[in-house]
């Protein structure tokens, strides 16, 4: 497995997006569409590289259309314009926006009129974990303009091949990972008992940021005696005490792409109910990463985590999924779930992440980011300790 210790190029060659297109080009033929129309960030700059913060503004529609044949074609907004025409895209079609009579209306119902004219069938992200990223009025009037026009779920073309990365999104997720790793360890030098909990979610920001992280917008975690039981609040000033069990659980990006792992310490000392819990969870995380193999399923690996956590935790609750994919999102398809019978191939990302009940109402995760390859999987993230760590 290649070093990432050392930063990759940001972006991608053109090449990339190329075999990109190609590959959905491929498909789309098989299953008789004649093109994708794309409007959520993660597809967008799946097919182009456009890449940017604008996104968090929800004021503005930004429309890509893959074509059976050729290049994407970007209908977007012209404050955007000179951002895409950087990509490997030469037909780029804009308008002033925003304009909430005609938001890009007009210009997608001129591509596509042809299309609707000959009655071809185009396919739009419809399924699990998709949105429609414009006004569904404006959908409404999109498509009583194009009567003749089809439209198809393109939602299992695009995300399996978004499942299997690149090499060169690996560099990027190898990265992100190492410096989150490396965050992680400094961890015990930027805390202490009485300090308050959001200080320590803002220590470790900063502690990631200034190791080479463009950002860290996922920081959770929790701190209570002898274990946790949410692991999605805010933090509070609640200053840690020992016998805490204080969990972090951090996405940090580089260029675009995330890391997603957690880890656990003991505040001064650890009781042996949480000692016992951490044990049969990195026991657990073993299975799954040993499980993580081509062939297998994601219902093996679920099915590898969740024999090793029935040792503490049988009750039969709902735990649901013990793992996901991941790259441009902190969590993408598939899931580790009884349900999802997704096979696992070469180059897949995935988070390894079992969780349990122990003790009275206490909850432990514990989560790794890995990497398929041909005979098994690879750690992107170093591997947490042992033994549940106690910082004095």
């Amino acid at each position: 497995m290649k070093d990432f210790n050392t930063a990759p190029e940001r972006g991608f060659a053109d090449d990339e997006f190329r075999r990109r297109t190609a590959k959905a080009q491929a498909q789309m033929a098989e299953t008789g569409l004649a093109g994708l129309l794309l409007m959520s960030e993660q597809e967008v700059r799946y097919f182009t590289g456009f890449h940017t913060l604008f996104w968090q503004s929800p004021t503005r529609p930004w429309f890509v259309f893959v074509p059976a044949r050729g290049k994407p074609v970007a209908v977007i907004p012209e404050i955007g314009a000179e951002l895409m025409r950087r990509s490997w895209l030469d037909d780029i079609r804009t308008w002033s926006a925003p304009t909430p009579e005609d938001d890009g209306i007009s210009l997608l119902t001129e591509l596509l009129a042809p299309l609707s004219e000959t009655g071809e069938k185009i396919g739009v992200m419809k399924g699990h974990e998709t949105l429609l990223r414009m006004p569904l009025g404006d959908w409404e009037r999109l498509m009583a303009a194009l009567p003749g026009l089809h439209v198809g779920d393109a939602t299992g073309l695009v995300q399996s091949l978004r499942m299997v990365k690149s090499d060169a999104e690996i560099e990027k997720l190898g990265y992100i990972c190492g410096i989150g790793s490396t965050a992680f360890g400094k961890v015990p030098e930027l805390i202490y008992e009485g300090l308050p909990l959001e200080e320590v979610f803002r220590r470790f920001r900063l502690a990631a940021i200034g190791l080479g992280a463009d950002d860290a917008p996922y920081v959770v975690g929790a701190a209570d005696q002898g274990g946790y039981a949410d692991v999605i609040s805010p933090p509070s000033q609640r200053p840690l005490h020992g016998g805490d069990v204080l969990m972090l659980d951090t996405g940090c990006t580089w260029d675009g792409y995330f890391c997603d792992f957690d880890r656990n310490w003991a505040i001064g000392h650890a009781s042996d109910d949480a000692k016992r819990a951490y044990d049969v969870l990195w026991r657990a995380t073993q299975a799954g990463i040993e499980a993580a193999k081509p062939g297998n399923t994601c219902r093996d690996l679920f099915m590898a985590m969740s024999a090793v956590i029935s040792e503490i935790d049988s009750s039969g609750g709902d735990i649901g999924r013990l793992g996901h994919g991941l790259g441009m999102q902190l969590t993408e398809q598939p899931s580790h779930a009884a349900f999802d019978e997704t096979v696992l191939v070469e180059n897949m990302v995935l988070t390894i992440e079992p969780s349990l009940s122990y003790g009275n109402g206490h909850m432990m995760v514990h989560e790794e980011n890995i990497v398929v390859g041909a005979q098994g999987s690879t750690l992107l993230t170093e591997r947490a300790a042992r033994e549940l760590p106690v910082i004095l």
